[in-house]
């Protein structure tokens, strides 16, 4: 099992998850999504939980307060998660205000093992010692315990408002400092377009996006750490480059041939067309991929396994880091054969898109500072296990563009 052999060594569990359907279905996919979720806690038992969520509350927030509020008392009062005695959970739902609302969710579980562990303040600039359980939703923007951005008007296609920006937090972890961001990028709003140019447009304002978020964690304001940033990319295959594989395209509508060449060596073979995280190579790291694309997923229960055909299928919500953060979770080219980088629940409808999981069995070691990006961390880190959980969206067929 993932994380036994080493008494020093501290479990991370990082999940991503776009849950918009889960709220308009909470009888079926959430249940299904809640089991497969604790399933995964409960086989590698991490001492630290982050989730990230996008489209927190589905499409109509207001209607699902409801649901948005047992969901969190479930995961906080949950037998499967009784060992977890210290949470923070930060929800957006100011979804009154077009300027400031993003539909993002963040949770963080602690462990009753895990003694050291501060969260920065960011306004005070320093650390404090994470006690007990709280909530905090509403305005995020005057809470000091992180960053929320929105992103700039001017990003949005057409200057057109919609719940896309990031949340920062940062953690300590016996002297170990890191940074955890959760995203929800631009989708492609229409087939015909993402196909005239490649790379797309689309991906043109993906990539500008993206670039404003990395500035902004690595800016002068606050000391350099490493970090992970992960959520819902939205990144897309070059649709101009696979345009062959389909049948027919329209606005919302790509219809296949043969769905299996996205299934066949778990669609492996296509990732010469997912390019967009390639202009980032100097500054963001991905583990290989090896499982089949996440979006876009049937949401009829007994098609676990079909893709829907509004779009063309593609590997959309990733875990990400900086090549320091690289260096803590790798310390050879052997740890990477320790890693699973994968899907949860590949047979399971969970919505349109699939979950994956990435484990590495923990360590110890003595890890000098790290001089990437000019990054300092300053420790010793006796750990590791970095258990990179990628839940995929889960997004109501009928909420694909929002």
């Amino acid at each position: 099992m993932a994380g036994k052999g080493a008494a020093a060594g501290t479990a991370m569990l990082l999940v991503t998850a776009n849950v918009g359907s889960l709220f308009d279905d909470p009888e079926n996919l959430q249940k299904n999504w809640l089991r497969e979720f604790y399933q995964v806690v409960h086989a590698h038992r991490p001492h630290f939980m982050a989730l990230h969520c996008q489209e927190f509350g589905g499409k109509n927030y207001e209607a699902s307060m409801s649901h948005v509020d047992k969901f969190v008392k479930e995961l906080l009062s949950s037998d499967a998660m009784k060992d977890y005695n210290r949470a923070r959970v930060y929800l957006d739902e100011n979804y009154k205000s077009q300027e400031h609302f993003t539909a993002l969710g963040s949770f963080y579980f602690l462990h009753e093992s895990l003694k050291n562990i501060y969260q920065f303040d960011f306004k005070a600039k320093k650390y404090k010692k994470v006690t007990g359980k709280e909530i905090y939703s509403d305005t995020l923007e005057s809470t000091p315990m992180l960053e929320k951005e929105k992103f700039p008007q001017d990003y949005f296609p057409e200057c057109k408002w919609s719940r896309k920006g990031f949340i920062r937090t940062r953690w300590c972890i016996t002297d170990c400092a890191f940074d955890l961001v959760n995203i929800h990028l631009f989708h492609d709003a229409s087939n015909l377009i993402a196909w005239e140019t490649s790379p797309s447009v689309y991906s043109g304002i993906r990539h500008k996006a993206l670039g404003y978020v990395l500035d902004r964690i690595i800016d002068q304001r606050f000391e350099k750490v490493s970090y992970f940033i992960f959520g819902d990319f939205n990144f897309r295959l070059d649709s101009k480059a696979v345009v062959e594989v389909m049948l027919q395209l329209e606005k919302k509508l790509f219809d296949y041939f043969n769905q299996d060449v996205f299934r066949d060596n778990n669609g492996t073979a296509l990732l010469e067309f997912d390019r967009e995280l390639s202009v980032f190579k100097d500054r963001l790291y991905e583990l290989d991929i090896s499982f089949p694309p996440s979006y876009p997923y049937s949401e009829d229960c007994s098609q676990g396994k079909q893709y829907m055909n509004t779009r063309c299928p593609a590997w959309c919500d990733r875990i990400l880091m900086s090549h320091s953060a690289k260096e803590l979770i790798l310390k050879s080219e052997n740890d990477e054969k320790i890693v699973i980088y994968d899907h949860i629940g590949p047979n399971v409808c969970m919505g349109d898109h699939k979950e994956k999981d990435a484990y590495e069995m923990r360590r110890s070691f003595v890890k000098p500072h790290c001089s990437m990006e000019e990054e300092r961390i300053s420790s010793i880190l006796k750990c590791i296990i970095v258990t990179a959980v990628l839940i995929n969206q889960v997004l109501s067929a009928t909420f694909l563009d929002c």
